[in-house]
């Protein structure tokens, strides 16, 4: 009986099982971006269930799955826990989009207290604004200006002491927010704010670029979509703690600002045992011992020989170029085409108008007529992290280029509806429905592609040498536009009234027009074909948009094609 237990729940039925569902609900099974590692061929299942014979030695197989059946398989521990632990950056990060929204009033109210024990008086309504205006600025100016440093600092630290040393920004910060009311200081509210927001901009370069290094070929932009994942479900987790019934009260909310702290402190006690990033050690540090290490722990092997090979040969190319700066990516035509990809790709992320609803989420849906507008808020932050999931099933399968254009494509068609709705929501009562399912709509398309692939594609796009400053000049770009947003969108609907989308899906347009002619296809490329391709297209000025490489690379990129002969 026990042996008959143990057959029925091991890894080889459980395979079975999924793809017997797979079949039943029609989802095809041979992606060739699905691949499947396994550590001896005769031990691997089948699609019924049964080994599939090799000819091989025995040592490694690769086979085509769906990209939910690789995740279950082909990750190891060490791997799960490195990402997981990584993007717990990007958790907090999201955390401080979402969570000043809710309490906004009470905040406010407790700005006025503070006033008038100073000065014994209210405190002028320009003054609020002023400060309230800068309480949430601020935040932006702090990552705008951090994100500058994440070449020199993950270069100097390396990746995984960067994101630990990172952490005391968040602690100081959470400190002073959550203290801000007890000594009746907003001058620390502002401060911490700014100081998060440092904190925000380091990780939005280094946690991408961490997940990129230390992940599979055929698996990284999977991964890579837990970093948007991470963003959009702490934003999530804000808007709920923030309702009034929970920590959103004129008591609490210090409590809510003061939170911040707990994923910096789980991040902080797992980030010792995970490998710093294999790629760093060998091909900046010269570290191969470290390296081979690192590689065993992540892959589950210890024959890595190959994989040292591949990191070998760039960093030879790497070391017959000038160490490359900001400024060197825009003067040589090397980089030059894939930095204006980078740049228009993190624009195209923030100038949809997307964090426009995220600000400004309630009045929207007050003025569109819902009864319950914060709850209504709610469930699009609900929709925001559903189909963050759906792409990082889609992402590996589609490609990245394909679902970013049609993230855009129905951006731009949400933001049409939600003009015409909002323009006939006084004639036609029932437009306030239409309205609010195309907001749901807009969430949705953002989170399929422009949420999720600007953010790896940029560490995808370069190799070692050029990637950190690379990271840096997309992750301003990122932050600068989020600025302008945050800023800017109030004064421009007050203008333009229900027809401020209008100029959003003018943009989307020009995006999506951009992506088709001028954006590569990178899923199952390593950086090494990505990066000599641009090499190759740099003097025509056009590239291929399939990058002349009709088959994509898969494990046998990655593993080496002496793995399994």
């Amino acid at each position: 009986m026990h042996e008959r237990l143990r057959r029925r729940f091991s890894v080889r039925y459980l395979t079975s099982l999924f793809y017997r569902l797979n079949s039943l609900c029609g989802v095809r099974t041979s992606s060739p971006q699905g691949h499947l590692i396994c550590h001896r061929a005769d031990r691997c299942p089948g699609p019924d269930g049964k080994p599939e014979g090799s000819e091989s030695s025995g040592a490694w197989a690769v086979y085509s799955w769906t990209t939910l059946e690789g995740l279950f398989l082909a990750v190891t521990g060490t791997l799960a826990l490195s990402v997981f632990t990584a993007v717990l950056g990007s958790l907090t990060f999201g955390y401080n989009i979402g969570v000043i929204n809710a309490p906004q009033k009470i905040i406010e109210e407790d700005y006025n207290a503070t006033w008038i024990h100073r000065y014994g008086e209210p405190i002028p309504s320009g003054t609020l604004t002023s400060l309230w205006s800068l309480s949430v600025a601020i935040f932006s100016i702090g990552g705008m200006l951090s994100s500058f440093c994440v070449g020199f600092i993950s270069e100097w630290l390396g990746r995984r002491k960067a994101m630990l040393a990172n952490n005391l920004f968040a602690f100081a910060a959470g400190s002073l927010m959550g203290m801000s009311k007890v000594c009746r200081s907003f001058e620390m509210m502002i401060l911490g704010r700014f100081i998060i927001g440092a904190y925000c901009g380091l990780a939005s370069g280094l946690t991408p670029m961490y997940v990129g290094e230390i992940a599979p070929t055929s698996l990284r932009g999977a991964l890579g979509t837990l970093h948007q994942l991470a963003i959009v479900t702490g934003i999530l987790i804000a808007q709920i703690l923030g309702l009034e019934m929970l920590l959103g009260s004129e008591d609490l909310w210090p409590v809510l600002l003061g939170l911040t702290v707990v994923p910096t402190v789980l991040q902080m006690g797992l980030l010792p045992f995970c490998p710093e990033s294999p790629r760093f050690l060998y091909i900046v540090r010269s570290q191969e011992h470290h390296a081979k290490s690192g590689l065993r722990r992540l892959t589950g092997r210890q024959e890595v020989g190959d994989m040292l090979a591949e990191m070998k040969e760039e960093k030879r190319r790497m070391d017959m170029e000038r160490k490359v700066s900001i400024l060197e990516l825009f003067r040589s035509p090397l980089y030059r085409q894939p930095i204006v990809v980078s740049i228009l790709l993190q624009l195209s992320q923030q100038l949809s108008g997307v964090n426009a609803i995220f600000y400004y989420s309630t009045s929207i849906f007050m003025k569109a007529g819902v009864q319950s507008p914060v709850y209504a808020t709610i469930g699009a932050g609900v929709v925001n992290c559903a189909f963050t999931v759906v792409s990082l099933f889609l992402v590996e399968r589609m490609g990245r280029r394909t679902l970013h254009m049609l993230g855009l494509a129905g951006m731009c068609i949400s933001a049409i509806i939600m003009t015409i709705a909002l323009a006939l929501l006084d004639s036609i009562p029932w437009m306030s429905y239409i309205s609010m399912l195309a907001i749901f709509g807009f969430v949705a398309f953002f989170e399929v592609g422009p949420g999720p692939i600007p953010w790896f594609f940029v560490a995808e796009l370069f190799s070692q040498g050029p990637r950190p400053a690379a990271m840096a000049v997309a992750g301003f770009s990122n932050w600068t536009a989020n600025f302008i947003i945050g800023m800017g969108f109030q004064y421009v609907a007050d203008l333009c009234g229900p027809y401020v989308f209008l100029i959003f899906a003018v943009l989307l347009l020009f995006f999506l027009i951009f992506t088709f002619f001028r954006v590569p296809e990178t899923r199952g490329k390593t950086f090494d074909q990505i990066a000599a391709n641009f090499n190759q297209h740099s003097a025509a000025g056009m590239m291929d948009m399939d990058m002349e490489l009709d088959k994509p690379s898969t494990e046998l990129d990655y593993l080496g094609d002496e793995s399994i002969n």
